[in-house]
């Protein structure tokens, strides 16, 4: 990609399900156009603590596009052409274990696809690109999340596995069975592609799962999962993840850590 002409925030936030608005005032949105479609909605560019940081629902402002529908791509790199180096991408999500409560917070260290044809590259050559996934999620900005949730009062799992489902159906109990089983500790529908594309345009990426259920086979007395039931719990903590977000932009220096995150490339191509 070729380098932005202007920084209009160093700072993006993806909004999941019932989150799709993060400033109240003084804001700006922006149409991105990109070679991959149009993004799921404009760009609004905001002030946080005196950091420029960009904000869009992943999922549209009407919540238009399902899962398996979102334009990941564009998405990813709409915020990338306005000089989005930082990417944080929190999320609605189900535990698998009996350990991880509804209304915690884990900030995963490893993934698991279990999607299927989704677009997960932006390397259809003419390069041969191989870009690693074996430490997707940025240490630097994984600790700094922990800490401004701790900060929020937020109960924090430090790590944990998240399984990417294809959705938009639910998990049968089979499956969330066999996923508790692995020992894997979250279950979603949208972290992958979208934080392995972040990786591909050499951003450091953070991943926040808000758990919002229970999965279907973690317990005989669990009750299925439901979406309405998912907004409802995600809603009634949004205010926690919104001030979690507020102490993490606070806290991400300007300058990026030795992180490896923005020497990606570097290590892909022979």
């Amino acid at each position: 990609m070729t380098a932005n002409k202007e920084t209009l925030a160093d700072i993006g936030i993806f909004g999941g399900s019932g989150f799709y608005k993060l400033f109240d005032e003084k804001y700006e949105e922006k149409y991105i156009e990109t070679p991959y479609g149009s993004p799921s909605a404009p760009v609004a560019i905001g002030t946080i603590g005196g950091k420029k940081v960009a904000f869009m629902p992943r999922h549209g402002d009407k919540h238009q596009f399902p899962p398996h529908k979102v334009p990941y791509r564009a998405n990813v790199y709409a915020m990338k052409a306005i000089g989005v180096k930082r990417l944080i991408s929190p999320c609605a999500a189900g535990s698998l274990q009996t350990n991880v409560k509804p209304g915690e917070f884990v900030v995963c260290d490893q993934f698991v696809d279990r999607t299927s044809g989704r677009t997960d590259t932006f390397y259809d050559g003419p390069i041969a690109t191989h870009v690693s996934a074996a430490d997707l999620y940025c240490p630097e900005l994984r600790h700094l999340a922990v800490d401004a949730g701790e900060k929020a009062k937020i109960t924090m799992h430090p790590k944990g596995t998240v399984v990417v489902i294809q959705g938009p159906r639910f998990s049968s109990k089979a499956e969330s069975a066999w996923f508790t089983k692995m020992g894997w500790e979250v279950i979603n529908m949208t972290q992958y592609p979208e934080a392995f594309l972040a990786r591909e345009l050499e951003m450091c990426v953070v991943n926040v799962s808000l758990i919002t259920d229970y999965d279907s086979g973690l317990a005989g007395d669990v009750e299925p999962v439901s979406h309405s039931e998912v907004v409802k719990v995600f809603t009634s903590n949004l205010s926690k993840l919104q001030g979690l977000l507020k102490n993490l932009v606070e806290s991400i220096p300007d300058a990026r850590a030795k992180c490896g995150c923005a020497d990606t490339l570097k290590h892909a191509r022979i």
